[in-house]
């Protein structure tokens, strides 16, 4: 009877399982900061020790080149993965993301060099505590005050404010975004639809000043695995096409420069079948005390209506608990997934229960996110494929 009584209730995965982010050291939210200390920006930090100065640096972000992934094709990304020993300094070794492992809090983590529980953007979607709506974080709906809901300067702004010649390449439709202007502006945003002429136009502006910090950006990789997936044909011919991409600006480097190439995130394929997607709007009890339903499949807040925290935390423990890390709010920030530090005003935005997935599985909402819930390449926890990011490095 004991063994059929601990088979029907396993034990939940214990929190301090969860291979958390490395704030403070090696974290995206390091990236920008150790970088701007270079170029002796004031007040910025080099804690990512492990990178030496230069005078002119460019970041190009691939939205979605996981370190798992573009280590499991070398023949699709040859140039890419020969820098893989560069990584972080040299070591060979990736970045941490942060969490949740998802674009609005990485771009967010990146362009603030805060980690989520600073800058406040804490998932794809969270709660809005003065209107109790969810608000979807990376299109920016229903609407806030962009300022109001981050309100720290960019680093782009700071380096800028220091004499630093600052510039932002990427696609011209985000050139006026609010996560754009929470996360990236600062300097010059010049949009150019090719990735050839990003990559020309941001060796271009590497060249433009004595000190430099131009940042460009990739998006359809991400678009391609989250539709398709990492393991399709045409995920692997945008790895490709990334690969050629890099190659192209490494070429072009002006002298003193030091090029990065890294990511927001990693990516995992997650079946489709009731074992590895559990569906939110067809689940009485994953439902029962539950207002809100907030983040992302495999990264979920979860908002409690008032007085059922407690029982809401109690019953998707004993759902999930085998395939996710599902902790109380108080007990996620204890753990440090957004950060050592909480910011007052992000306290609320995170879920009353917290849920990050260990396992290939999903919490897919059928009716209320019929888009979201048909993605085959999923992102956002803290598993080694969502969250290492690589930081390759090429040196002139």
């Amino acid at each position: 009877m004991s063994q059929l009584s601990a088979w029907d209730h396993p034990e939940p995965l214990a929190l301090d399982t969860a291979p958390l982010p490395e704030y403070g050291s090696g974290s995206l939210a390091d990236l920008l900061p150790t970088l701007a200390a270079g170029l002796g920006v004031p007040g910025m930090t080099a804690t990512i020790e492990e990178l030496t100065a230069a005078d002119r640096v460019c970041v190009f972000l691939v939205d979605g080149l996981g370190w798992e992934q573009l280590r499991a094709h070398p023949d699709e990304a040859p140039f890419l993965n020969s820098l893989l020993g560069s990584s972080r300094g040299g070591t060979g070794r990736p970045l941490t993301a942060g969490y949740p492992a998802t674009t609005a809090t990485s771009l967010a983590s990146v362009g603030t060099g805060l980690p989520p529980g600073a800058h406040g953007l804490p998932g794809y979607t969270a709660r809005n505590p003065d209107t109790g709506e969810l608000m979807n974080q990376l299109r920016w709906h229903p609407w806030t005050s962009p300022r109001l809901w981050q309100p720290y300067p960019t680093v782009f702004q700071l380096a800028e404010e220091a004499g630093v010649h600052a510039a932002q390449v990427s696609s011209p439709a985000f050139a006026n975004t609010p996560l754009t202007k929470i996360a990236l502006s600062g300097g010059t945003f010049l949009g150019r639809l090719s990735g050839e002429d990003r990559m020309d136009l941001a060796a271009e502006r590497l060249a433009a000043g004595d000190r430099s910090l131009v940042y460009t950006y990739y998006a359809e990789l991400d678009s391609a695995g989250h539709r398709y997936g990492v393991a399709s044909d045409t995920w692997r011919g945008q790895l490709m096409y990334v690969d050629r991409l890099a190659q192209r600006l490494a070429e072009q480097l002006p002298p003193r420069s030091a090029l990065y190439v890294t990511a927001d995130h990693g990516m995992v394929d997650v079946p489709f079948d009731e074992r590895h997607r559990f569906d939110f709007d067809e689940d009485w009890e994953l439902r029962a005390g539950v207002a809100l339903l907030g983040g992302e499949g495999r990264a979920r807040h979860v908002y409690a209506v008032p007085g059922a925290e407690n029982d809401v935390l109690t019953v998707w423990r004993e759902v999930l608990g085998e395939q996710f890390w599902v902790a109380s709010r108080d007990e996620a920030i204890a753990a440090g997934w957004f950060g050592p530090h909480i910011d007052e005003r992000v306290y609320p935005r995170i879920g009353d229960v917290v849920a990050a997935a260990h396992d290939d599985v999903l919490i897919i909402a059928t009716e209320r996110e019929p888009k979201e819930s048909a993605l085959v390449g999923n992102h956002g926890s803290m598993t080694p494929a969502e969250q290492l990011v690589p930081l390759l490095e090429v040196r002139t």
